[in-house]
């Protein structure tokens, strides 16, 4: 297998002149600034210049694509197995090489982390996602300056570097437009970014930035759709770098949103799976479990896991709710295809532009099991789930179902169809004990390289190891400083021995791998693999009661996956000895990688506080308009009492118009929102009436509305709201008011407990995003007279004793 040695500094071309270039020995970045090496004089005629030689890359190091998938488990994808076809996916592997034992750590940050950094997810503060990140090491959301990114290492070694996708990498807490950056994708290495920021976004009004700077691409375009926009612009990008340095090599990072929720694929797209799915899931699990055992992807004599208990099987269904299923299956399947299609543009520029041959192409299909998160029932709106509403009436589904996947909706499936696409395994995203949260489909290709082509490999191997695989290919070393800051070492191991044909049995070299998301473990060490047994299934999505003792209060099995390669012979009970060996074996690399403490809290880890601009504030100011403010910035109105107060100036004239008609309240618009279609509130006049609109996650909206326009001239419009606290939810009292006057009053009998909107943002004067009523307005629904001060005052959260135990174990760390 030949791949690159690493290089000391050495200058190609002539020293001094502009086209000379340089690479480095890479362990020290950046390197010391090069000593001048011409002459200076009193004047030019008498001095020769000399210019610093141009970092390059050692000689022959490839282009690296890296592409990674989302929510996807190991029986989706065509290339192993699943029903959807994925060309794109299956090319690279018939260039290179399948991986049928590569793992992630169950959940979107953490792998994400685990991937761009060579460490493991704790090691690096993503023990969780940043949205559920704590005050301790391991969970903090902090990739730290002593852990620098791929993106890093390879820009300052020559290469160009460039992010298309979804990061999930930033403190949650610092999406601000006021910054820092250095927790950003171009903070982190990449001199170009074009993605959302968070786990998710709406397809077809994304929350999406170019670098650091907020853009809407789908204004003026009907039909736009993220996933097509995001391939567009990396091919763009990579004709730019074509055109500009042809011989520079590129790093491109395609993480597209596809396939966690929302999905929003085209109708086009949606059209071509209408019927593939009546057959239910589980003739789909029957289905590809024999389609993988066709291509090898599993051993011979693997055993298909049973069919939970707690599950219902598909011949037991209505006809309602299987009509409802399996339109649910038939969108993520064209999500999934749709993602597939997108990703094989991009590969295609890379052949047209003549750089196949000696690119690094690394496919991940998803960067965990197929996720559990629509309940048992799936949604046509996905925040009724993250807000508790695990049981959405199949009649109330049905409504959105020629809507399902297009802007109407922000949907998910039922977890019956996530654990028929993880076959053969056992469980979904989320759970960090078994293969169904942590095995994924991977194929690599390097034609320069790899000569093996359509080659199978059962090494186990993990998202750590991609960094130093990427390393060891380009001849670059891990730095041991950046920055003057010491470096972490690598703890991944090289995957290179795999491409030799004469290693595709070879053992492998990772021989040990903690998992832990939420307390729920596992050790890998030698063929075998500890773990505990869920306590409760990912599907409630925290709600269900959990054993207090986190340390001793788990079950645990014990696989032989050298022989039982889906975890189908629990060998616990008959073999004890060899079970504690691996249970102390977890302990030692879980202190060792900033696992502990453990906290097996799911939604309360969601509102726990954490630093931000809002953090001990109870009054907010705004003037003017404003946009685009991320709900770590903006004032939270969960689970609270609140007062939000506008004084405005309504023109004489408006619109102009003049006389009755303006006396009538001809000014209207958005004064302040939150969230959206999906659940949200804002303030606003229409047609001259002060309304203040309450969505309850698309499912009720609530609506206080003034019987007058208002007349030219200033007003003060007040809505109060008084909680019925204490706990998560509860309704309360709304009065709307007009100079002091009350104009509505009314009860609502419930309100959001945890998440408003992840990717629908606080705007002042204007919405940006999607309408929190679609019946009274469309955006950007600017105010038009003038906003002269909106605040907006919040009182303390009300909980009840047992919701502040809930938190406590959150809080702590973030308090500390």
């Amino acid at each position: 297998m030949s791949v690159l040695p690493a290089s000391a500094q050495q200058i190609n071309g002539t020293p001094g002149s502009p086209g000379a270039t340089t690479t480095i020995d890479g362990r020290y970045l950046p390197p010391p600034p090069p000593k001048f090496g011409g002459e200076i004089g009193l004047q030019a005629s008498q001095s020769k210049p000399y210019w610093p030689a141009r970092v390059v890359p050692p000689q022959g190091a490839p282009n690296v694509l890296l592409i990674m998938t989302d929510d996807q488990g190991y029986g989706v994808s065509g290339t192993f197995g699943g029903v959807i076809p994925t060309p794109a996916m299956d090319r690279i592997a018939q260039m290179g090489l399948r991986y049928t034992q590569f793992h992630s750590t169950a959940l979107c940050s953490p792998t994400r982390a685990a991937l761009i950094t060579g460490r493991n997810h704790h090691s690096v503060g993503f023990g969780i996602i940043s949205e559920q990140s704590t005050g301790y090491p391991g969970y903090d959301s902090v990739i730290g300056p002593e852990s620098a990114t791929i993106g890093t290492i390879l820009k300052q070694n020559g290469y160009a570097t460039s992010w298309f996708g979804k990061n999930h990498n930033t403190p949650s807490y610092q999406y601000g437009v006021a910054g820092p950056f250095d927790q950003w994708p171009i903070g982190m290495g990449f001199d170009y970014f074009y993605g959302f920021m968070g786990g998710e976004t709406d397809q077809w009004t994304p929350y999406l930035f170019r670098n650091t700077t907020q853009v809407f691409p789908w204004i003026g375009k009907p039909g736009y759709n993220l996933t097509t926009d995001l391939a567009d612009d990396a091919i763009a990008h990579l004709r730019q770098l074509n055109a500009a340095a042809p011989d520079q090599p590129f790093f491109l990072y395609y993480v597209p949103g596809g396939t966690h929720s929302p999905h929003q694929p085209t109708q086009e797209w949606i059209d071509k799976f209408k019927g593939k799915f009546d057959m239910g899931w589980n003739a789909l699990r029957e289905q590809i479990f024999a389609n993988q055992k066709r291509l090898g992807v599993i051993p011979p004599g693997t055993q298909l896991t049973p069919w939970p208990d707690d599950l219902q099987k598909w011949d037991s269904l209505t006809a309602d709710e299987k009509k409802l299923f399996a339109r649910q299956a038939e969108v993520f399947a064209a999500y999934a295809a749709y993602t597939d299609h997108e990703i094989g543009r991009v590969i295609q520029e890379v052949e047209d532009e003549g750089k196949l041959d000696n690119t690094l192409i690394i496919y991940i299909s998803g960067d965990n099991g197929t996720s559990a998160e629509g309940t048992t029932v799936g949604t046509p709106n996905q925040y009724t789930a993250y807000n508790g509403i695990l049981d959405l009436p199949i009649a109330e589904q049905l409504k959105a179902y020629d809507a399902w996947g297009s802007a109407a909706t922000y949907p998910h499936m039922a977890v019956a169809w996530s654990w028929a696409f993880d076959t053969p395994f056992k469980w979904t995203k989320q759970v960090a004990s078994h293969f169904g949260g942590t095995r994924q489909g991977m194929a690599i290709a390097w034609p320069n390289r790899i000569k093996d082509a359509g080659g199978i490999r059962t090494q186990f191997h993990h998202m750590i190891d991609i960094v130093p695989t990427i390393l060891e290919v380009t001849g670059i070393p891990a730095p041991v400083m950046v920055n003057g800051i010491g470096q972490k070492p690598i703890e991944g191991v090289s995957m290179a021995y795999t491409f030799d044909k004469a290693n595709a049995n070879a053992p492998s070299t990772r021989t040990t791998q903690y998992f832990e998301m939420f307390a729920n473990r596992a050790i890998y060490h030698d063929g075998w693999i500890a773990a505990t047994t869920p306590p409760a299934p990912p599907w409630l999505l925290g709600t269900a009661k959990l054993p207090e003792d986190v340390i001793n209060g788990y079950k645990w099995e014990l696989y032989n996956i050298a022989e039982d390669y889906s975890e189908n012979n629990d060998l616990a009970a008959t073999m004890p000895d060899k079970l504690r060996e691996l249970q102390e074996l977890f302990m030692v690399e879980a202190a060792k990688y900033n696992v502990f403490p453990l906290d097996n809290s799911v939604l309360s880890r969601v509102i726990t506080p954490r630093p931000s601009a809002t953090a001990g504030r109870n009054t907010f100011t705004y003037s003017g308009e404003l946009s685009g403010l991320p709900e770590s910035d903006a004032p939270s109105i969960l689970n609270r009492s609140y007062t939000i107060t506008a004084e405005i100036d309504i023109p004489a004239s408006a619109n102009g118009t003049t006389g009755r008609a303006a006396s009538q309240g001809s000014s209207e618009g958005m004064l302040v929102t939150q969230g959206g279609r999906f659940g949200g509130y804002g303030l606003y006049l229409l047609k001259g009436k002060p309304v203040f609109l309450y969505n309850f996650v698309g499912l009720d909206r609530y609506r206080w509305e003034g019987p007058d326009a208002l007349t030219p001239g200033k007003h003060t419009i007040v809505f109060d709201f008084k909680y019925d606290g204490p706990g998560f939810g509860k309704g309360g009292t709304g009065v709307l008011k007009v100079d002091d006057k009350e104009v509505a009053r009314r009860d609502i009998p419930h309100t959001i407990p945890f998440i408003i909107a992840l990717e629908e943002t606080f705007d002042v004067g204007v919405d940006t995003r999607t309408p929190v009523d679609d019946n009274d307005y469309q955006v950007p629904f600017r105010f038009t007279g003038k906003l002269d001060k909106l605040t907006v005052q919040v009182w303390p959260v009300q909980l009840t004793g047992e919701d502040h135990q809930a938190m406590q174990r959150a809080r702590a760390g973030a308090d500390n």
